[in-house]
């Protein structure tokens, strides 16, 4: 897809965060800001969505967390959720004030790591409009689960000794029993599509995440949306399990649930069963936050 696209950076109390602009395709006051999941950056399909988006007639911010992508921090590759909804807020405060949107008009896309992150940001900030939750991490200890005994031993000390000492990363994808975040069957071969010819995606973390994943629950926020809020859920999900997304999914006062039952987690990005999703997202925020608002 083309698009028309502006580097942008975006202020925050540290390092800025490096975004890309998707101006309205028509006079839309109406944005949506997207960030990738675990791991991800802004060049892993987000500017499929987001030129669809823009096509639509939104203005859309994508944007990369510090430590991540072309984002300075260190150490690379960091994951940390408080850091990250900071961005998160980051973002949204500078999509607010663009002059060719009303801050009353914004909606979130959160896709797998950062689906569980908009599902948070939109029961703290009721002034978002609307959100789209795709196969979000909800429940820490299920998606931990989801790496097998084999792997928990080494991750567990990994984790250890990167939170005392720093200086420790675990992959991010690898083959089942392989000491990675994500080594599900499917993995290494639905993976690897999202990533561009000739793009130099950081393949470790910092490992210090194992020891706080467990502890992260963004689904509990789900019932204290007030906002529409679509989960576009993967029944085939192998990282994010489908079961626990679907229970949180149903206390929300205003959820859509979408589910793709012979979709894995990294498959709703690309090919048919992105074309059925993005159709879907488009209807949705139409619906709750139509261009002509």
């Amino acid at each position: 897809m083309t698009s028309n696209r502006i580097n942008i950076q975006i202020p925050t109390s540290q390092a800025p965060l490096s975004s890309w602009l998707y101006p309205s395709a028509s006079k839309s006051r109406s944005a949506v800001i997207l960030a990738h999941g675990l791991g991800g950056t802004k060049e892993l399909k987000l500017s499929n969505y987001a030129t669809s988006f823009q096509k639509a007639g939104y203005t859309c911010v994508v944007f990369d967390y510090r430590c991540n992508g072309e984002t300075a921090g260190q150490p690379r590759g960091l994951v940390d959720w408080s850091m990250q909804q900071e961005d998160w807020k980051s973002a949204i405060a500078y999509t607010r004030q663009l002059e060719d949107v009303d801050s009353d008009c914004v909606a979130l896309f959160g896709t797998s790591f950062s689906g569980g992150h908009v599902i948070q940001l939109a029961a703290e900030d009721h002034r978002i409009r609307a959100v789209i939750s795709q196969c979000p991490f909800t429940d820490g200890v299920r998606s931990s689960m989801c790496v097998g005994p084999r792997a928990l031993p080494g991750l567990a000390w990994a984790g250890v000794k990167d939170t005392l000492f720093g200086g420790t990363t675990v992959k991010l994808v690898g083959a089942p029993g392989d000491v990675a975040l994500m080594n599900a069957p499917d993995v290494l071969k639905t993976f690897p599509p999202l990533v561009p010819d000739g793009y130099a995606f950081q393949e470790d973390v910092p490992a210090r995440l194992v020891m706080r994943l467990p502890f992260l629950r963004p689904g509990r926020y789900a019932s204290k949306v007030q906002c529409p809020i679509l989960f576009g859920v993967c029944g085939k999900d192998t990282v994010a399990p489908a079961g626990p997304t679907l229970s949180y999914a149903k206390s929300a006062s205003k959820g859509v649930i979408k589910l793709y039952d012979d979709v894995g987690h990294f498959e709703v990005y690309y090919g048919e069963a992105f074309e059925k999703a993005i159709g879907h997202y488009l209807e949705f925020l139409e619906a709750n936050l139509p261009v002509d608002t």
